[in-house]
Order: C-alpha cells, then structure tokens, then sequence
C-alpha cells in the first residue's frame, strides 16, 4: 500500500435479506462419512477481522480461467483449486461475493453448496459427495459468472478504466470479487491464470505471460503463472488498452511493465528507472529480489493509489505528477520483499509490511535529496505519541490504514537502527528476510529474530515498547526530541 493511504477492509453491509442463507440447487448426493462441524465459517479468527478466511485445508494451487467482456463487464471464470485438508471435512468454505455459482466439483465429482452474506463478503459452503480425510490432497473446481460492476456485498476489488477495461485492488479481502479464494493472508498459494479477452485488449496478471493463444469469438487467452507462493490480497490481474514494455534487471530480473497504449512517450522513461530501485534495494538490504520478474502498472484513470500487487505493482496517474514520484516505486517495490516474500501471519502483524516500505523509501527519498530522513522521523515521531492512544500502538493497531502502522512503524524501524547501529540492524532486517522467505511470520518472529541477531535480550525489551505502548519511548541519539508526559 502507498503511504499515508487509507485501506479499509469491509464494513458489514448487510440487509435482512442480504443475510438470509440462499441455498443454491444441486444434485443430491449419499450422506458423507462421520460429520464434522464446517471449520473457517467464522473466518480464521485473524485478531482485527476475524471473519475473513477459512480452517480446515491448506491451498496449494489457485488455476483461474477468466472471460471479459470490455464495456459491459460480464465474465465467466472457472476457478480450479488445489488444497489439502488438514482436518477431516464434511463440508468446507471458500469465501466469494457477488459472484452467480454455476457447479461446483470436488475431486471430480459434483458438490453441493450454500451461499450466505457475512460481516466482509459471503460464505460459500460447499458439501462434496464424500467427506475429505486428514492431510489428504483434493481438488475442487468452481464454475461461475458474474459482471463487475455488480455491487458486492462488501467492498469491491474492481477498479473500473473509462476505456472498458478494469485492474483488481484486491487488499485487503476483496479478491473475492473476482474468485473462489481462501481469502486471508495466511494461506498462501501457487497460481496460474487464463485470462481471455477480445482481440485488441491486453490481459496482464501476476507473474510471466507464458502463452499467447487464439479462443472462440474472436478472442485471444492468455496464459500466466506465478511459482512463487501469493496471498489472494495482492491478486494482480487486469484487461485494458495497454501495452507492455519489457528490459532487465540486475542479475537477469525480468522486467514488464503495463502503460496505456497512447501514452508510450510519457511513460517509458519512468518505467525505466525501475532497474536501478532495484539495484539500490538490493544493495541496501543485502538480499537479492525475491521473485523472478517484476513490473510497474501504471493505468489510465480508474484508480488513484498504489498497491503492491505481487511482481506486479499498481499506479494511478497522479503519482507521475509529483517530482518525488520515485520514493512511491521505492515504496512499492519495498513491498516485495516485505509483504509480498514475507507475508504478516494475521493483519494485526500489518508494520512489518508497511513499516519497511516507509522507511526504506525514506532512506531513498533523503539520498535523493526530496526530503533528510532525520526530519521525516522526527515529524513522525511527534505526531505517533497522540495516534498510539486513539489508533493503537504501531503493532497492536485497531484497524488498517493508519499513521500508526505506516509512518509510526517506520519511526520504530528508526529507533532500532539507532539503538543497535547500522551495521547490526542491516543484519537484523538481512536475516528476517531471509529466513522467512516466500512464508508467513508474525511481529513476535520479528523481535526474536532481533534478538537472536544481536545476541542481547534487551532488544526484545526495546522493541516491545516501541511496538506496544501507549505512550512513545524515548527516541536513542535524539534526547531533544518531545515525549509525551
């Protein structure tokens, strides 16, 4: 997410009938083996929305197969899914919304299933003819329909362009608007995509473009996978007028990059400095790009943020205005690493994606000269002492989107490094990095990774205090700068 964004997850929107349970006809199928309660339909108990996800199986593989319809948004999609039990299931969820089930297969054969609006979406109960045992591999398929401009129950994750074309912002429970998901940042996933489009529009989707191939009507399928593991949140799939310009990174990182098609001239030279931000943060991290390829989105209209879409991040326009539009990329592209690579084990755990990219950009944006990095903290510094006490603490927020786990995470990743000094906090940040690579981890693996690094246990200390009190601590190296009494 760009700095200083506001992100909010869905808000219950719900009438009386919005909430009645619709069950959906279906074939009818033998009792299945010894019932067991449908883990996840309360969500996963994630500490700020416990509603969102689901128990109960582990998604291995998303397989999306994706018809738009430019202008007038209507898509028919089939999800294939991967996943293992890790509980014997009678029955399981997968959350959807505003999404027309056609049928649903589970290991072949056909399911039944119920459909119910919740607090963040709907839930979508699927009964399979036989039960699933424990740590047994299955495969569900999902059939649908639906257009983009339906009004979710939720919020929506489409971003819709004036030329007909669209772009997900998925984040932070709203790839569900486009598929069946487990949608939670905890169950992270492989994904291939076959996004079918009219010829003279362009798809993109998360990882490398693999294939290119004639479909019914006119159309053209487009193939993509992503083999690294993503949560459904950072779901980067897209068709419009654009086009696509490609080059290299450091080490052969492959770059692609999406801009509107009239607006080459414009575009191209900013997309070109992405080869040298990543340098730079690879230099500064100490940690090569996490994934194989990467790109800049920047679209047309239809969309003012910027998001950090896994290999594939998303710009509106009005970044480009701004003569400091680099520190956004840096921040973004910060995100791969931090967010995307190693993803927050709930969304309470959200500073260690936001925090990183704040800071780092910071270090950009000072040795750029747009603005020093000592003023930067020491604004922010002040500002967190009252946004503690009205928001939360930087590691124990009470939503999403605040000052608190943006610029005040990145003043706690600030004190760190002035407490324990460059060269052990570049190690501190190098091993976090590195050791969950490509996984998920929660703000406790961060302070012990601290404290394994620096071999002081006061670190641990240091860190809880800036991560959980109400109060600011004292900032190391700068006794001149306010604390609140």
């Amino acid at each position: 997410m760009a700095e200083k964004r506001t992100r909010t997850v869905r808000a219950a929107i719900a009438t009386a009938a919005a909430a009645a349970t619709l069950a959906l006809a279906a074939p009818a199928h033998a009792a299945p083996l010894t019932p067991t309660p449908t883990p996840g339909s309360d969500g996963v108990g994630d500490p700020l929305y416990p509603t969102l996800g689901n128990g109960g199986y582990d998604v291995r593989h998303y397989d999306l197969s994706f018809d738009f319809t430019p202008v007038t948004y209507d898509f028919a999609a089939t999800m294939k899914i991967r996943a293992r039990a890790t509980q014997g299931l009678s029955s399981f969820n997968l959350d959807v919304d505003s999404l027309a089930i056609d049928r649903i297969t589970v290991n072949g054969s056909p399911a039944t299933w119920s459909l119910a609006a919740g607090k963040t979406g709907q839930e979508l109960t699927v009964t399979p003819a036989r039960a699933l045992r424990d740590r047994r591999s299955f495969d569900v398929e999902v059939t649908y329909h639906g257009n983009g401009k339906t009004k979710p129950v939720g919020l929506p994750g489409w971003r819709h362009m004036s030329d007909g074309g669209f772009a997900s912002a998925a984040q932070a429970s709203r790839a569900d608007t486009f598929a069946p998901v487990n949608d939670h940042p905890s169950d992270k996933a492989t994904w291939t995509f076959h996004l079918t489009a009219p010829k003279g529009w362009t798809p993109a989707a998360n990882g490398n473009l693999t294939a290119r191939r004639k479909a019914p009507g006119a159309k053209e399928t487009w193939d993509f996978s992503l083999n690294s593991p993503m949560a459904p949140e950072l779901l980067g799939i897209s068709v419009n007028k654009q086009t696509y310009l490609y080059g290299r990174g450091p080490h052969g990182v492959k770059l692609r990059h999406l801009v509107p098609e009239d607006q080459l001239a414009k575009y191209r030279p900013i997309v070109e400095e992405t080869g040298g931000q990543l340098a730079w943060l690879e230099k500064t991290l100490g940690v090569r790009y996490p994934f194989d390829t990467y790109g800049v989105q920047i679209v047309r209209d239809g969309y003012g943020d910027a998001l950090e879409n896994q290999t594939l991040s998303l710009f509106g326009p009005g970044w480009f205005e701004r003569p400091t539009y680099s520190t956004t990329m840096v921040h973004e592209l910060t995100h791969q690493w931090f967010g995307d690579s190693v993803t927050p084990a709930t969304w309470q755990d959200a500073w260690l994606n936001e925090g990183p990219a704040v800071f780092y950009a910071a270090v950009w944006a000072d040795q750029k000269g747009f603005q020093p990095i000592e003023e930067k903290m020491k604004a922010a510094y002040e500002k967190l002492d009252a946004v503690r006490k009205t928001d939360g603490p930087p590691g124990k927020p009470t939503g999403l989107g605040g000052f608190n786990i943006y610029d005040g995470a990145a003043v706690s990743l600030y004190a760190l490094r002035q407490q324990i000094g460059q060269d052990e906090f570049d190690a501190v940040m190098k091993a976090w990095l590195t050791k969950h690579r490509h996984g998920n981890a929660s703000t406790q693996d961060f302070i012990d990774n601290a404290v394994k690094v620096t071999g002081d246990p006061s670190t641990g200390a240091f860190l809880r205090h800036w991560l959980y009190d109400l109060d600011n601590p004292p900032m190391p190296g700068h006794p001149d700068w306010g604390v609140a009494k």
